[in-house]
């Protein structure tokens, strides 16, 4: 079941008694679980923010939008993986499967949120990882932070790498892919570390300097070597997407000294599914 519910409120009225009198079609408990998984939205000061708390009471003019479906609520990913506490930022591990930030549909399954609940904490997204990938990923817990570590990112002063698991035996060592994406230039650099004859796959090593949307699927499939998994750029295999980012070194503008993560061995996913 999906539906959309969008109401404005006429008078005074609890959240809760406001969607249940708008959806006749669900209990209040299903409401209640949208709300709390985050499929709830209203108005509040010209922002429009998640609403939580099923007995807030809502003023006339509130406008009210309820996004539920069915099979998103009943999502249940993986959870992530706390790997170091900065105060002022934290570094996970994110799984595959598990979104970076919720959509309008929830937040339930996205690391944002379920960071916050762990940290009782404010938290704010500095940088993005598809969905269907895995590996380390950085949270702030204050605007100032957030905004100057995403300044890293987006400034090319962040080394970032990947390892993928590709379709066929990619026999070039290292090479350069400067092919745009979506028209803005993007520059990856593919190293190969294994190959598998048997299996006809290759494990790469990738860096890049510019973060497009998809660029390393998108540029890995333009070799000829989509990412094993890859459903948009060459095709499903049984597997999630064999992508992982494992390294991340940069300056910290916080603390003003050299910070590089890796993730531990127990978390190369990769590395186990090439065995």
């Amino acid at each position: 079941m999906r539906t959309t519910i969008d109401i404005t409120l006429k008078q005074t009225s609890k959240a809760i008694d406001a969607l249940s009198e708008a959806a006749p079609g669900l209990s209040r408990q299903k409401i209640k679980d949208a709300m709390a998984k985050g499929a709830c939205w209203w108005t509040h000061k010209g922002k429009r923010l998640r609403l939580r708390r099923a007995t807030k009471e809502l003023k006339p003019g509130i406008r009210l939008q309820l996004y539920y479906d069915e099979k998103v609520l009943a999502r249940k990913p993986e959870g992530p993986v706390l790997l170091k506490d900065l105060e002022r930022y934290t570094v996970w591990f994110k799984p595959h499967g598990l979104l970076a930030q919720g959509s309008q549909w929830g937040d339930h399954c996205s690391l944002l949120r379920l960071a916050e609940l762990q940290l009782q904490r404010p938290c704010h997204l500095i940088h993005r990882l598809d969905a269907d990938a895995a590996g380390l990923m950085l949270i702030a817990h204050d605007p100032k932070a957030a905004g100057a570590l995403s300044q890293r990112f987006s400034g090319r002063t962040m080394t970032k790498r990947y390892k993928a698991r590709v379709c066929g035996v990619m026999e070039t060592q290292d090479q350069v892919v400067d092919a745009p994406v979506e028209g803005k230039p993007a520059v990856s650099h593919v190293s190969t570390l294994a190959t598998n004859e048997a299996e006809q796959t290759s494990l790469l090593q990738v860096s890049i300097e510019t973060g497009r949307k998809h660029q390393i699927r998108r540029h890995l499939a333009g070799l000829g070597h989509p990412i094993l998994g890859d459903r948009l750029y060459g095709r499903a295999a049984g597997v999630p997407l064999q992508l992982l980012a494992f390294y991340l070194e940069f300056d910290c503008p916080l603390n003003k000294r050299k910070m590089v993560f890796e993730l531990p061995a127990e978390l190369e996913t990769l590395e186990q599914n090439q065995s």
